[in-house]
């Protein structure tokens, strides 16, 4: 049988943080305000995924350590409703991911606290001391139509239909060619372009098991 398969983006969906710009603000005022305008220029849709991606790494040179914090934080802000709304999608025959622009090895610990295997996202390389030493540029994520490629890959692994993608940001909406629904997500931030093209639009994660069962 076929699996019945649930994208969801990580930050300002799942979580109510950006793992990026909690980085930046690590790093003063002005690295966190340059971060932020980065992030939200590829959010929003219009400045390539590329042009700011190794950019805002070079500028913060995270440490393991911090992204570890930053795991953590990711668990403190999680979605209010994100582990019951969960829970009901799994009984109900859902196959649940994460995509996301975002570092694994920060995501890992909130995708184990919500009980989901699979993460799609960038892997970072760090020193024996913990300093930072790249990504994996082959993570299709950080890349302009990553998700894309991802969502075709799970869609053929799993055999899965429908497809489904639940976000809030530009990277998100570029799915909607390559998956059956595009869910828009907008308790954190409502992207007007996003808000827009999405198939469905909703304010809280306990919203969707209701959007599922009318759409499919």
């Amino acid at each position: 049988m076929a699996a019945k398969l649930l994208l969801f983006d990580c930050d300002s969906t799942l979580s109510a943080i950006e793992g990026i710009d909690e980085l930046g603000r690590l790093r003063g005022p002005a690295v966190f305000r340059a971060v932020e305008d980065m992030t939200n220029a590829a959010m929003n849709g219009g400045t390539p995924m590329e042009a700011v991606f190794a950019k805002r790494l070079e500028m913060i040179q995270p440490t393991l350590a911090e992204l570890e914090s930053i795991g953590q934080k990711y668990i403190a802000h999680i979605e209010p409703t994100a582990v019951e709304s969960l829970k009901a999608l799994r009984q109900a025959g859902w196959t649940i991911a994460i995509v996301s622009g975002g570092f694994t090895q920060a995501i890992r610990p909130l995708a184990d606290y919500l009980g989901i295997d699979r993460v799609e996202a960038v892997e970072l390389r760090f020193k024996s001391d913990g300093s930072y030493a790249g990504y994996n540029e082959s993570c299709p994520t950080s890349k302009t139509k990553g998700k894309n490629v991802v969502a075709r890959k799970l869609r053929a692994e799993l055999q899965a239909r429908p497809v489904i993608l639940v976000g809030d940001g530009a990277s998100d909406l570029e799915v909607k060619e390559d998956i059956d629904i595009f869910i828009g997500f907008g308790r954190y931030a409502v992207r007007p372009k996003v808000k827009a093209g999405a198939d469905v639009f909703i304010y809280a994660l306990a919203e969707l098991p209701a959007a599922l069962s009318q759409h499919h």
